[in-house]
C-alpha cells in the first residue's frame, strides 16, 4: 500500500462513541474538556450524542444507534477523510452483540491512522497534545495510487 500525506486543519472532526456501560465516563470527560471540544467539529453514535449535547452542551452533529448501524457510519465518515480522530469509549468486560462492527471500526481507524483513545487518560493525551489544536499533517493510504496499480495488473 502506498501512502500519501494529508493535512489536517486546527478544527478537527472528532467522532465520540461510548458502549451503554461508558457514556457516562465519556460524558464527564467531554464536560471536563468541553472548551477544548467545542472548537471542533463533533460525531456522535445516537444515544451518546443525544446525551453530550443535552448534557455537555455541545454541538454534536448525530448519527444512528451503534448497533443500528452508527459504528459503521463513524467508519464511512473516517474512509472519506471526514472524522479525523475516534475517542471510543468502549468497556472490555461487556460482550456487546455489535462486537464485529466495534472491530471494523478499530481496524479502519488503525488503516486510516488517525489518533484513537480508548478510555479517560488517552483521551486525556490527545486533548493534551499540542497537535489537537494546531493544523498538523499525516500519512493516509493513497487510495488512487492503490486503484491505479490494480487496474495495471488486471
Amino acid at each position: 500500500m502506498e501512502y500519501k500525506e494529508i493535512s489536517l486543519p486546527a478544527a478537527k472532526s472528532i467522532a465520540l462513541v461510548a458502549h451503554d456501560n461508558k457514556k457516562k465516563d465519556l460524558l464527564g470527560w467531554c464536560q471536563k474538556h468541553r472548551a477544548d471540544l467545542q472548537k471542533h467539529t463533533l460525531y456522535a453514535t445516537g444515544t451518546t450524542g443525544t446525551l453530550i449535547e443535552k448534557e455537555a452542551g455541545l454541538a454534536i452533529n448525530k448519527l444512528i444507534s451503534g448497533p443500528m448501524g452508527g459504528d459503521q457510519q463513524v467508519g464511512a465518515l473516517i474512509t472519506e477523510g471526514k472524522v479525523d480522530m475516534l475517542i471510543f469509549f468502549w468497556d472490555p468486560f461487556e460482550p456487546m452483540p455489535h462486537d464485529p462492527d466495534v472491530k471494523a471500526l478499530l481496524r479502519i481507524a488503525a488503516v486510516w491512522n488517525i489518533p484513537v483513545a480508548c478510555n479517560q487518560s488517552s483521551a486525556d493525551f490527545i486533548v493534551a497534545s499540542p497537535l489537537f489544536n494546531l493544523e498538523s499533517s499525516h500519512s493516509v493510504p493513497d487510495y488512487a495510487a492503490y486503484m491505479a496499480k490494480r487496474a495495471q495488473t488486471t
